[in-house]
């Protein structure tokens, strides 16, 4: 389990590196958005990713660093190590988002490619593991990993000491849990997940992670499974989903009134909120990443 303490700590480490996100209101929403798109790489991934490799040994900084991810995690752990001046192999699959792996490339990450699936991933990254010793940076579920994606929720805390409602696009679990770490026992949290990709909603209702086979247009929500941890931190806390139309909805309305550019994983919340599915009267969304390529923002907005 991680605590208040543990992101209070994880703060000092990551806020020598990344930019605080600001947090706009949207009167047309009802809603304040924090802007997590604006973060550097373009989502709220480089906290937890800086945050664990503060933890390292020379010796493991020396052996260098290993990831899965579909896109956001890589280009958070490629650009981390970038910071620690150590070496990083990130595990994605064939027909990952193109956009995502070059900007991966871009910051220093080496990119293997073998799995053709995210579930051939895994397999993939377990068997580099016992070749190469890398340390694994996990895209969700760590404790370090969770604290830093859990500094989103003290920004938001001091930015919007008035909020009611948390509303947080889940994946894996790691920013929703650090988040409820952060603030759940002054704040309600409520997680969104695609109907698509309801890892942590179906974990929830098991009481153990589900594995789950993702097929959402929101990819930075494409995890297989909920991690442990953010199970065990989550349990008291609501999860709603949301349809493929909601978020295809959001994400135009968030482009158009709000002016933000956000992938659909990051426009999750918003889907929730102008679905009527959450009933708050202060809300703060996380808008959680930009990385959205020229391709798919058109067709969304054209649709």
């Amino acid at each position: 389990m991680i605590d208040r303490d543990d992101v209070v700590q994880a703060r000092r480490v990551v806020e020598t590196h990344l930019l605080r996100t600001p947090t706009l209101n949207s009167r047309t929403l009802g809603a304040r958005l924090k802007c997590e798109l604006f973060q550097r790489t373009g989502s709220f991934k480089p906290r937890g990713a800086l945050n664990k490799l503060s933890t390292l040994s020379d010796d493991e900084k020396r052996r260098g660093v290993i990831a899965i991810s579909a896109g956001n995690h890589a280009q958070a752990t490629a650009f981390a190590a970038g910071e620690y001046g150590v070496d990083a192999l990130i595990v994605m699959w064939q027909g990952a988002s193109e956009q995502k792996i070059e900007a991966t490339r871009g910051y220093g990450g080496t990119v293997d490619l073998e799995a053709t699936s995210p579930v051939d991933a895994w397999d993939r990254l377990n068997e580099l593991i016992e070749q190469t010793g890398r340390t694994l940076v996990h895209p969700f579920d760590d404790p370090a990993i969770m604290a830093g994606a859990g500094t989103v929720g003290l920004e938001i805390e001091e930015d919007a000491p008035d909020a009611d409602t948390v509303i947080v696009p889940v994946g894996g679990g790691g920013l929703i849990g650090g988040i409820v770490a952060a603030i759940g026992a002054r704040t309600r949290i409520v997680g969104v997940e695609p109907e698509g990709s309801a890892s942590l909603y179906d974990g929830l209702k098991a009481g153990h992670p589900v594995h789950v086979t993702p097929d959402t247009i929101a990819d930075g929500l494409n995890a297989p499974f909920a991690g442990a941890l953010a199970l065990e931190i989550c349990k008291d806390i609501e999860v709603v989903l949301v349809t493929e139309e909601e978020i295809k909805t959001a994400f135009r309305f968030v482009y158009e009134r709000a002016k933000l550019a956000c992938e659909p994983a990051g426009a999750a919340g918003a889907a929730a909120l102008l679905a009527g599915k959450i009933d708050a009267d202060n809300p703060v969304i996380v808008v959680s990443g930009g990385n959205v390529s020229a391709q798919t923002a058109s067709d969304i907005l054209d649709s």
